[in-house]
């Protein structure tokens, strides 16, 4: 089901500053950049190490561009720090991992997978479920052929 730790996220109010310590304090390496309108962050992605299943763990840093982005409040609300932990599914579609699980009684927050980080679907699970920590769940995009 779950194959990985995918990433753990960091919520941080000055990216730059915050890429530059991973960077030079841990010799993390940045692979990607992006701004999700949807989700009203900027993010980049520190490669930590490969996994076996030919995946990557990764550490997600990000901060908000509105106010009103739930990432925003939850750095109002808790400064910087962890903000969750994401597991990477085996090659199976996340949607039917989010069923299995919310069968399980654990609330999927979303009705339907959005679009994550370099075109992964991705959902979130409820952190009042999972013993207060918001919870990612992450379908890496597919390789595209060559």
């Amino acid at each position: 089901m779950l194959s990985r730790i995918d990433h753990i996220g960091i919520a941080c109010h000055d990216l730059d500053a915050t890429v530059e310590f991973y960077k030079s304090t841990y010799g993390f390496t940045d692979v990607h950049f992006e701004v999700n309108e949807e989700q009203g962050v900027r993010e980049a992605m520190l490669k930590i190490n490969t996994t076996g299943d030919g995946g990557a763990s990764y550490i997600q840093l990000i901060t908000p561009i509105r106010d009103d982005s739930t990432v925003a409040k939850w750095l109002e609300k808790n400064g910087e720090g962890v903000h969750h932990i994401a597991f990477g599914t085996d090659g199976g579609d996340v949607q039917q991992h989010a069923d299995a699980i919310g069968a399980k009684g654990v609330r999927v927050l979303y009705p339907e997978p959005r679009r994550g980080s370099m075109g992964s679907r991705i959902t979130f699970l409820h952190p009042k479920d999972c013993h207060g920590v918001l919870t990612e769940l992450v379908q890496k995009a597919p390789v595209a052929e060559s």
